[in-house]
């Protein structure tokens, strides 16, 4: 039986790098992205290994879209070298950073890295690599919580993730007749270095996260990771188009 590869874009921390472990153990080959830290994505390429897959690690820049071009020609030749196909299977664009700044403070430089890097950078890594996604395949896009409630300072970010779900949607429609399904994973809050750790190590913005959630704890990369993969799996087909927040309940 062949195995199938999920491209996933930011794979070497955080929610990238659990997601791949989760579907290493799944039987799930990966193709990764890093920005800038070679050392990290070669310790996930090890534990996929570990766990008995084949991982691929390739530098990327999903606010760069003038670059994918080369980039798509890399996961071509990676398809080729290393795993003796010409397509994948699964996308999930999950790269991205955090920017906390009030709507009053907000600096159109800084709107537009939002914008590159949130909306424009998987709408066009999308595009160019839907002719390498094998039909019946999967994608997912990654939103936020934020787009489904507020809090001051995310505002660009939000609506950013905000356009994702709607994207998903028009997706999940146009891509119906190869049979791709595409849906939104929106996490809540999760303890990792995004947005400098915020979550993670301020204690106060843990717990108070924590006393707005039903299960009574900020989320965890596995949370995400294992989401992800339960969204992949064969038994899951039949959801299309669809928004699943993984949150524990806040803001309910």
């Amino acid at each position: 039986m062949t195995r199938k590869i999920a491209l996933i874009t930011g794979a070497s921390r955080g929610l990238g790098a659990s997601t791949a472990l989760h579907l290493a153990a799944q039987g799930v080959d990966i193709i990764g992205t890093y920005h800038s830290n070679l050392v990290e994505a070669q310790a996930v390429i090890r534990e996929v290994e570990k766990l008995g897959g084949r991982a691929v690690m390739l530098p990327l820049d999903v606010g760069q879209s003038s670059r994918f071009g080369e980039f798509i020609a890399e996961v071509s030749e990676a398809l080729r070298s290393t795993f003796s196909r010409s397509s994948f299977d699964f996308l999930i664009n999950n790269a991205g950073i955090g920017l906390h700044v009030p709507f009053v403070d907000m600096h159109e430089a800084q709107f537009d890295q939002m914008v590159n890097i949130h909306l424009k950078g998987p709408y066009f890594l999308t595009q160019g690599l839907l002719p390498l996604i094998a039909d019946e395949g999967r994608i997912i896009n990654i939103s936020s919580g934020l787009a489904r409630f507020s809090m001051p300072g995310a505002s660009a970010y939000a609506m950013m993730k905000g356009g994702v779900e709607v994207l998903t949607r028009y997706l999940a429609l146009e891509l119906g007749p190869r049979r791709i399904r595409v849906n939104t994973l929106a996490p809540g809050a999760i303890a990792t270095d995004f947005s400098g750790g915020m979550v993670r190590d301020n204690p106060q913005v843990n717990q108070h996260i924590a006393n707005d959630t039903a299960l009574g704890r900020v989320g965890l990369p596995d949370d995400i990771g294992g989401a992800i993969s339960m969204l992949l799996a064969e038994g899951s087909g039949w959801i299309n188009g669809q928004r699943i927040e993984a949150s524990g309940g806040v803001h309910l």
